[in-house]
């Protein structure tokens, strides 16, 4: 077992489930990336101490050196039909199998490893390590870690390791979280003209939901790099009602919508709202909507240094679009210049027997050291 499979070995037997604790795990990395040298913070979160981001730094402050990132928590497992346990890293065929192998802590014990070939201590610009908590569950540790890095002088450009199978991503689209409620007035069943139904008012939502999305699927930006190049909705969950003889007085909608890069994250969230002013609603019902969560999108620019320093690199030479969220989407907003670029498929993420294949976790070992040694020790 090469070093780099210890590494990850070690990852993976953390089972960092976002349900679960963290910290173990990020004291581990921090005192790795400690024992190299960095300046090495635990940034505890401010709602369960259990999690943590860390945030390493070395070489001289400025804006040219480079950022590598990545999360530390991994998506449940719960009825998966696993082949071996996910939490014990094992290799069969030339794969790694195991939780996070591939999403991302390939990326993680990459950086880890390739870091320690360098000499460090010949620097002339700086690097900085961002790891993070809760990106499962929507990018939630980037989003607190921002506002305490504002104003700090950091590298402007981050490569954020997710599995891409060595393509570069330079956009994707965003992600935010509405609630809709329904307020209505209980009554029996047998005089329903007594109450006002909430669930018959969420139908009327819904159905003008319906009609959005046929208009917001006209509305087609970047399509020379996106599937769908339209913001999507998805209507995702929705309960109410207690009892089949009460008429329910309130009803529940979550909504999920997928901004695209460069878009306002809000503007459908406005657009919602001045449908619902004027959508004829039942009698005696009303409509309240939330934001819930906001994961931005992130789009950079065409022709970065850092893209030229990953195109020997890739299986393709043209930067392409990400499908979902990462937290390139809020670290953009300390204006660094974010990238998508690692080992592993996301096809394989998130499902059962998860895996990245031996030769691209080496691999990506090697292009870590040859693109932090061409942006941080070179002379120019």
């Amino acid at each position: 077992m090469s070093e780099v499979q210890r590494t990850l070995d070690r990852l993976i037997a953390s089972p960092t489930v976002s349900s679960r604790p963290i910290l173990e795990l990020a004291a581990y990395v921090a005192q790795r990336c400690e024992d190299l040298g960095f300046d090495a913070e635990l940034l505890r979160d401010e709602d369960d101490p259990e999690k943590a981001n860390v945030v390493c730094t070395l070489g001289p402050p400025g804006e040219d050196g480079l950022v590598l990132s990545g999360h530390m928590d991994v998506v449940p497992v719960d009825g998966q039909p696993w082949s071996s346990d996910p939490f014990a890293m094992t290799a069969r065929e030339g794969r790694l199998y195991g939780r996070g192998t591939a999403d991302m802590k390939g990326f993680v014990a990459c950086t880890l490893e390739a870091l320690g070939r360098l000499p460090l201590d010949n620097l002339r610009r700086q690097i900085a390590l961002i790891w993070t908590h809760d990106e499962e569950l929507g990018c939630l540790g980037s989003a607190k870690l921002v506002p305490k890095l504002e104003g700090r002088r950091l590298p402007s450009e981050a490569l954020i390791g997710e599995p891409t199978d060595f393509q570069i991503f330079r956009m994707h689209p965003g992600h935010v979280a509405v609630t809709l409620i329904c307020l209505g007035e209980s009554a029996h069943s047998s005089k329903p003209d007594l109450g006002a139904n909430a669930i018959s008012a969420m139908a009327r939502v819904v159905l003008m939901l319906e009609a959005l999305q046929v208009e917001l699927s006209r509305e087609r930006t970047l399509e020379a790099f996106l599937d769908r190049p339209f913001t999507v909705t998805n209507p995702a969950m929705i309960r109410g009602g207690a009892a089949v003889n009460l008429v329910p007085d309130r009803c529940e909608l979550i909504l999920g919508y997928r901004p695209l890069p460069g878009d306002d994250p809000l503007a459908v969230v406005r657009r919602i709202e001045a449908r619902l002013a004027e959508l004829p609603l039942p009698a005696g019902t009303s409509v309240q909507l939330a934001v819930d969560r906001v994961t931005p999108s992130m789009l950079t620019p065409a022709g970065t240094p850092l893209e030229h320093l990953l195109r020997p690199h890739a299986c393709c030479p043209d930067p392409a679009a990400a499908s979902y969220a990462t937290d390139g989407g809020n670290l953009a907003r300390l204006g660094m210049d974010c990238l998508i670029f690692g080992p592993g498929s996301i096809d394989v993420a998130h499902k059962a027997d998860e895996y990245v294949a031996i030769d691209a976790l080496e691999r990506g070992v090697d292009v870590v050291e040859a693109v932090v040694r061409a942006r941080c020790l070179a002379d120019t």
